[in-house]
């Protein structure tokens, strides 16, 4: 297992209420590039991924729409991609084989009544991420995916609906969700964070909403990396987190600080982090 003691030792420390000294995602992306081992830098291809998924579809909407930077592939990467795809003519080798399949499939479905390709193609990521041969990414994965759903059910319960409509997935949560009547859909024994997005999804306002949920994130990945501070599943986290603070960089400063620091140290007061590792 690789240690970047220097990499990590170096980067400025950050918070989720105080973004200053950050740098970009892209930054870090480049430092990466230069330092991670071969087998670390496929680690963190699955990050990048979510980017590659979301030009995809950019990309099949319109050949001309403008592309994140941060996936794994070029412009005309993605180009072949869809051209393959179109043409039958996959390379599992060459591309994750689910984005050659969305992109051959997507002609079909775009024009369905309830079809959002954004969220098809998330799906599909998640499936594929959780299969990423580190521990600690897969229940990075894991757990977005299950906060999804659990928030998506608990507002569909709400409002009324019906959950199974609109439940993603075809893990453990998954199915609890699907057929469970409990309020917490009988998760509050299986996953210790349930109350804590019961709790979210009474906040009315829906920017305070994403906030919450930001900060119960940014929480997760402190817990699960707090003992080695220096290995490839921090610098993973640490990606994660500058994605955060770059999706609220266009916050009004302080105001932005104080709520994210009242969120934090709410979070914090039923945490399991030990005090020495809370700021």
């Amino acid at each position: 297992m690789s240690s970047y003691y220097c990499l990590m030792a170096g980067v400025p420390d950050i918070a989720l209420d105080d973004a200053r000294g950050a740098q970009s995602v892209a930054g870090f992306k480049e430092e990466l590039a230069e330092v991670l081992t071969e087998t670390d830098k496929k680690l963190m291809f699955y990050f990048y991924l979510r980017y590659d998924c979301l030009n995809l579809v950019k990309l099949l909407k319109d050949p001309n729409a403008e592309i994140s930077l941060l996936g794994n592939y070029s412009r005309e990467q993605y180009e072949d991609m869809i051209t393959s795809a179109r043409e039958m003519n996959f390379n599992v080798h060459r591309y994750p084989s689910f984005l050659s399949i969305f992109a051959r499939e997507f002609a079909y479905n775009k024009d369905k009544e309830g079809y959002f390709p954004e969220d098809a193609i998330l799906l599909e990521y998640y499936k594929y991420a959780l299969k990423c041969p580190n521990r600690m990414l897969r229940e990075w994965f894991e757990m977005n995916l299950n906060v999804t759903n659990i928030l998506t059910a608990l507002i569909a319960k709400k409002y009324g609906w019906n959950v199974a409509d609109y439940i993603q997935g075809e893990n453990e949560v998954c199915e609890m969700i699907r057929t469970s009547n409990a309020r917490d859909f009988g998760l509050g024994l299986e996953l210790d964070y349930v109350a804590d997005l019961m709790k979210i999804v009474e906040c009315e306002d829906p920017v305070e909403k994403e906030k919450r949920i930001d900060a119960f994130k940014w929480l997760w990945l402190e817990e699960k990396t707090f003992m080695d501070v220096f290995a490839i599943e921090a610098v993973f986290a640490y990606m994660c987190k500058l994605e955060m603070l770059e999706r609220w960089e266009k916050l009004d400063v302080e105001t932005g600080r104080e709520t994210f620091r009242q969120i934090i140290e709410n979070l914090r007061g039923e945490a399991r982090v030990p005090e020495e590792f809370k700021r």
